[in-house]
């Protein structure tokens, strides 16, 4: 017994060891050592295999094969503008005065509440919804490639970064930084209007349900389920190059959507908001830290890193044990009539839902202790090696994942 013991505790260190010094990782890979800007090409050189997943094959073809979720379609995103302007313009003509424009809902938030007054507009939820995220799906999916493809990769040139591998990453993380500064300050903006501002958790039940919510708030978690489908596409569907934490995005992407459609059918979108609060402030820095990394901005990025983990700790840590202690210790401050499953009155909290409350946010809780973990070994590997330059090239570091696909082990 105790050789097993003994077997499987080096098998879990074994695993820790070759996440630490995975460099395709999406955290420790970032963070680690990187080969110097100026360093001589390697003679073994390989074609990046990006244009794979990044060329497009005509507005038909790529949504045929759904690579509209990773190739910049701009002509997709424009036809419900353009049928929705046409609609504006000839409708007065050819249909009753009236007759809400169908084009709109893909567009704009709907479902407003007809008693709520044009001071204080009030919006529910609606199937309608559906459609307003698969049309914004597609503009996630236009807006991180352009960002990333023609701003990005022109700015990791300018800071001397040649390298395919290199470029990707750089812009996978500044979209990821300019992504979530938007829905951090966003989702302040929006907690500042609500009784839940800074983390007041008793609100997340005194005024259930939450059914009437102001427009920045729908548009906010709608925008937010928009993003987080068109990731979990991205990994699902195989469109992009495959990480080799591949488990861990899945696992997230799938609980992060899991609160996202619950939260929200269920009418606790004050919990919601605070949630996404949580999780998007800290990733701002996390990836505004590893951008320092790429480009070997070695004080700053100590400094950036620093700063990083203060900030995660606090968000990622105590913020959601403070929601968790309020889901298990406030659930029973709902009013009395809201303490059933009526969804025609839109009351869904009966007694078992606060387990499937607090569930998703545990599980959140062990995935950022996991990372938790590879972020406290990054520090420590950082304070106790002095040396934080690789003689390895890039190619050495892709050379597996370029084999892969040039063996047609990648689809």
């Amino acid at each position: 017994m105790a050789q097993k013991n003994s077997v499987k505790k080096r098998a879990r260190a074994g695993t820790l060891q070759n996440i630490e010094t995975d460099p395709t990782h999406h955290i420790t890979g970032s963070f680690g050592p990187q080969t110097p800007l100026d360093a001589p090409p390697s003679p073994r050189r390989k074609q990046s295999p990006n244009h794979i997943y990044t060329e497009s094959r005509g507005l038909w073809g790529d949504i045929k094969s759904l690579r509209w979720v990773v190739v910049p379609s701009l002509k997709l995103l424009l036809i419900p503008l353009v049928l929705s302007v046409f609609w504006e313009l000839l409708a007065p003509y050819v249909v009753p005065k009236g007759t809400p424009n169908p084009f709109s809902a893909l567009l704009f938030i709907s479902h407003k509440v007809p008693s709520s007054t044009p001071d204080d507009p009030r919006y529910q939820k609606g199937y309608l919804d559906l459609v307003f995220v698969v049309y914004y799906i597609i503009f996630w999916s236009f807006f991180r490639q352009t960002v990333t493809i023609h701003i990005c990769r022109p700015l990791a040139r300018w800071f001397g970064i040649n390298k395919e591998a290199k470029l990707d990453r750089f812009g996978e993380q500044a979209y990821a930084v300019v992504y979530f500064t938007i829905t951090g300050v966003w989702g302040l903006i929006i907690m500042s209007k609500l009784p839940t501002w800074w983390y007041q958790t008793e609100h997340f039940w005194l005024e259930y349900p939450h059914w009437q919510m102001i427009p920045q708030l729908k548009a906010y978690y709608l925008m937010q389920a928009a993003y987080w489908c068109q990731q979990l596409m991205v990994l699902l569907l195989g469109l992009e190059k495959p990480r080799k934490d591949y488990h861990e995005l899945v696992a997230h992407h799938l609980v992060t959507l899991w609160l996202v459609g619950w939260s929200y059918l269920v009418n606790l979108t004050f919990i919601g908001n605070a949630v996404y609060i949580s999780m998007d402030i800290p990733d701002v820095l996390l990836g505004f830290s590893k951008l320092l990394n790429y480009i070997q901005y070695d004080r700053t990025k100590i400094v950036s890193f620093l700063v990083f983990l203060f900030v995660w700790t606090y968000f990622r840590h105590w913020l959601n044990l403070v929601m968790l202690h309020s889901v298990w210790t406030e659930f029973d401050l709902l009013p009395e009539f809201a303490k059933q499953w009526s969804p025609a009155d839109g009351v869904w909290l009966s007694w078992w839902m606060k387990y499937q409350i607090f569930a998703p946010i545990l599980l959140l809780q062990f995935l950022n202790l996991f990372w938790y973990v590879l972020i406290l070994r990054i520090l420590v590997r950082a304070v106790t090696d002095a040396k934080a330059t690789d003689v390895r090239s890039d190619d050495e570091d892709e050379g597996d994942e370029l084999d892969a696909i040039d063996e047609g082990k990648v689809e």
